[in-house]
């Protein structure tokens, strides 16, 4: 199972720069210039999204340390390049290149989890998204490495790159208001597992189909036989509307592993605005064994660091976001009856964003996690610059 925290991969991308000068020469008889019509037309098939981002992170270390030590603190950055190309009408290739590179302290532990490489100083490239995307009426095919977003299979959008899969989808739109969708997987990166796809075991498949209209629902059917070791089918289900102003919404989710008890999900939540703060409540309930994911999940409860798949019980969550004077602000709550970890566990955190220009923004995020370890609560302090180029 994951936590959200370990997936703190501390990298970074080497940020390439190159410098072009030249100065003017007068020729000896006037120069007459090549038509660019065809250079133009081939290069508005090609779109190009790139990101550099610079990361710090720093926690206590379950009270042993105070933040900023040297000991718990850690600076990255990663360079983010994706490539989109209209191959003809209908098929389009997309890539999605990243670089890394850790800049300091390489004998930080967090507490004994592994990095994001397996060398802290560590700097290398890879492909995160590699695959053919084909459409043809209201069916559309996407074969090969791409990004997932199921309710109980997606990736972690963080820092470096989403958690992405070696897998085969199709969705179809026929029917008006649903897309259906099915993908088969044959591997998997996650978002602290490093640059390699891990080739997956049996068969690991799901099918859905969602609906927007009057009222949005979806429902999805999963089979896993190899996720962290763990096997299990899945049924997943969630439907949402507003009531007098309110949006409201429940989720029910069916695990049954191959080995152990099976798990049921309930969960409920609302969220309305009111007087410039858009607030929302959640409550869910986990009976007998916690949830089956992998890499990210849905449950109402999941939170920055903590997955409301983990736990087991009653969950309670509170959110209130606001903007001020050019900050998004956003403060959550979560308590677990009891965590992965067998106790009690709870977790606040603080979000601030704010745009610099429509190029440069930062964020800051202040955490205090409980984990049900025994281990105490866990400060932690994160802040990414992102520049768009």
């Amino acid at each position: 199972m994951n936590m959200k925290w370990t997936k703190l991969s501390l990298v970074a991308a080497l940020a390439m720069s190159s410098a072009f000068a030249g100065g003017d020469i007068a020729p000896a008889e006037p120069v007459v210039e090549a038509p660019v019509v065809e250079a133009a037309a081939c290069n508005s098939n090609t779109t190009i999204d790139s990101k550099a981002v610079l990361y710090y992170y720093t926690d206590d270390n379950f009270g042993a340390n105070s933040v900023f030590d040297k000991e718990t603190s850690s600076l990255a950055a990663a360079v983010t390049v994706d490539v989109s190309h209209k191959i003809m009408d209908g098929i389009i290739g997309n890539l999605s290149g990243v670089g890394y590179s850790n800049l300091m302290n390489e004998s930080i532990s967090f507490g004994g989890f592994e990095y994001w490489t397996d060398n802290p100083k560590d700097t290398g490239a890879f492909l995160n998204v590699a695959n053919i995307t084909a459409t043809y009426g209201d069916t559309t095919f996407v074969l090969g490495r791409q990004l997932l977003f199921t309710p109980q299979i997606s990736g972690f959008d963080w820092l470096l790159a989403s958690g992405s899969y070696e897998a085969y989808t199709v969705m179809n739109k026929s029917i008006p208001n649903v897309t259906l969708t099915a993908s088969y997987i044959t591997e998997f990166r996650g978002v602290n597992s490093g640059v390699d796809f891990e080739e997956l075991e049996g068969d690991n498949w799901t099918v859905g189909a969602a609906y927007s209209d009057a009222f949005d629902a979806s429902i999805w059917y999963y089979n896993v036989d190899d996720a962290y070791d763990l096997s299990y089918t899945q049924v997943y289900a969630d439907a949402g509307m507003k009531i007098a102003g309110i949006d409201v919404a429940a989720q029910y989710v069916n695990t049954d592993w191959d080995v152990g008890d099976a798990s049921n999900v309930y969960g409920i939540k609302a969220s309305g605005s009111v007087g410039g703060f858009d607030l929302m409540g959640a409550y869910v309930h986990t009976a007998d064994a916690p949830a089956g994911f992998i890499d990210n999940d849905a449950i109402y409860t999941t939170m920055w660091n903590s997955l409301g798949s983990n736990a087991i019980g009653d969950a309670f969550k509170v959110e209130a976001s606001t903007e001020f004077s050019g900050f998004a602000v956003t403060a959550d709550y979560v308590n677990y009856e009891e965590t992965v970890a067998g106790e009690e566990g709870s977790e606040f955190d603080l979000i601030l964003g704010y745009g610099l220009t429509n190029c440069i923004s930062l964020d800051a995020i202040y955490s205090n996690t409980d984990y049900g370890d025994g281990s105490g609560d866990n400060q932690a302090l994160e802040l990414i610059a992102t520049y768009k180029f």
